[in-house]
């Protein structure tokens, strides 16, 4: 990790940059692929299949013999793991619904939202070296609970044709009906445009590598919305002179060895504290069995010393990390003052594992700096607020008047006379 001390607000800029993956030479190969799914639907999809996850399938959606097989294989403790999370992240989420209230705005003018999920949803979940089931837990959960009528999940397949059973394990506790052995930008333009198996989307969720992210948004330009932009995973780490350094390097690594375009950034108010996490950092590296890909992590990562905690505050909120982890003794305080974080961990046993997988929170966030300007899942990325409003006769007589004249100013005729037609009748019945 390069160190940086007490550096001048002027070098904050160069601090908080990311990795820069410049995705422009992707964007031809990945328009291709969506183009020929587009046109040719299941037929493309398995080619691509055969072609980049070496598995020839014949029908793409996962069996419910396939399902049965994965919950009789799967071990038991990971299940009841799985139902755990599943329970939390329930709670957390149900507890995100909101009822609707009218409000009279004005004498005679009542207005409301209501709610409506969004019918069809489709879920991208990551295969490969780490098949993210947690990830089906995350996104189903508060789809079933928003009451989306159809959800259909995308995940690669393995060699062998099947999908990781923790995955399908996971999409049966949830309830997702609808699974299929697709990976990739296939994927991604299944859902997009629909296909003779795979029903067309109207919102995708899910995080993948450079040409999944690249494939969400081409089609999110004219197809389909998408959950949020998205780039490599990454953690902030607040640390004092009283942190637990082997704690603080644990958390750091767990995202280190996410993916080598990931990153990590350590604040500290203490040299002695920086130190000791790195460490910590190259003990429990030597353990790590992905420490090659937290290795090439941790050169793109950064240490910064800084005078005190507010300041540690004011840079991680410049930073805008997807997780932020506050593990001073003043976490308290400094939480309050968090404007910009994808997610936030409190204290020395708030590690960010815990938000991944069963605390309850969702651990679909905004990545990249986003954080300034999106929110991470939850329970309003599957529905939609519709708006209401009703007029009675003194609704007119309220308001009618600033309406004629607001629409007058803008030139919009029409506009005007939409209300002065019914101010008329209104006034010739009197």
């Amino acid at each position: 990790m390069k160190v940086y001390k007490n550096p001048d607000r002027s070098e904050w800029a160069d601090i908080c940059l990311r990795p820069h993956l410049d995705v422009s030479s992707l964007n031809s190969a990945v328009s291709g692929i969506l183009d020929d799914v587009r046109l040719r639907g299941d037929e493309a999809v398995k080619e691509y299949e055969a072609k980049f996850d070496h598995a020839v399938l014949g029908e793409l959606m996962v069996s419910e013999e396939e399902k049965a097989e994965a919950m009789a294989v799967i071990d038991r403790e990971l299940l009841d793991a799985i139902r755990l999370a599943h329970d939390n992240i329930h709670k957390f989420h149900k507890a995100q619904l909101m009822s609707a209230c009218k409000v009279e705005t004005a004498p005679g003018v009542v207005c409301w939202q209501k709610q409506l999920p969004i019918e069809r949803v489709g879920l991208y979940i990551p295969g490969g070296t780490a098949p993210l089931f947690s990830t089906v837990l995350m996104l189903a959960t508060p789809a079933k609970i928003a009451g989306c009528s159809e959800i259909v999940l995308c995940t690669p397949p393995m060699a062998d044709g099947k999908v990781n059973p923790a995955i399908l394990a996971a999409a049966n506790v949830v309830g997702v009906d609808k699974v299929f052995k697709i990976g990739g930008v296939q994927a991604i333009g299944a859902m997009a445009y629909g296909t003779q198996s795979v029903p067309k989307v109207y919102k995708i969720f899910g995080p993948g590598n450079q040409y999944v992210m690249a494939a969400k948004q081409h089609v999110s330009l004219h197809e389909v919305a998408i959950d949020m932009p998205a780039g490599p995973s990454e953690v902030c780490v607040i640390a004092d002179a009283e942190s637990n350094a082997e704690f603080v390097a644990a958390d750091l690594l767990s995202q280190a060895e996410h993916g080598i375009d990931s990153q990590v950034l350590l604040i500290s108010t203490s040299e002695d504290m920086i130190d000791s996490v790195q460490q910590q950092i190259e003990l429990q590296l030597a353990k790590l069995p992905r420490r090659e890909i937290a290795m090439k992590t941790l050169e793109n990562s950064k240490a910064v010393l800084v005078s005190d905690t507010d300041e540690a505050i004011e840079l991680s909120n410049a930073y805008a990390p997807e997780h932020l982890i506050i593990a001073t003794v003043d976490y308290e305080r400094q939480a309050e003052k968090v404007v910009n974080a994808g997610s936030v961990f409190l204290g020395d046993y708030a590690c960010e594992s815990a938000g991944d997988y069963a605390s309850g929170t969702n651990h679909t966030l905004p990545t990249h700096g986003y954080a300034t300007a999106y929110n991470g899942v939850n329970i309003d990325s599957f529905m939609r607020k519709v708006t209401f409003q009703h007029l009675s006769a003194e609704g007119i007589r309220s308001i009618g008047r600033a309406v004629e004249v607001m629409a007058a100013a803008e030139h919009l005729d029409a506009h005007r006379n939409a209300m002065s037609v019914r101010m008329a009748k209104l006034n010739s019945t009197h």
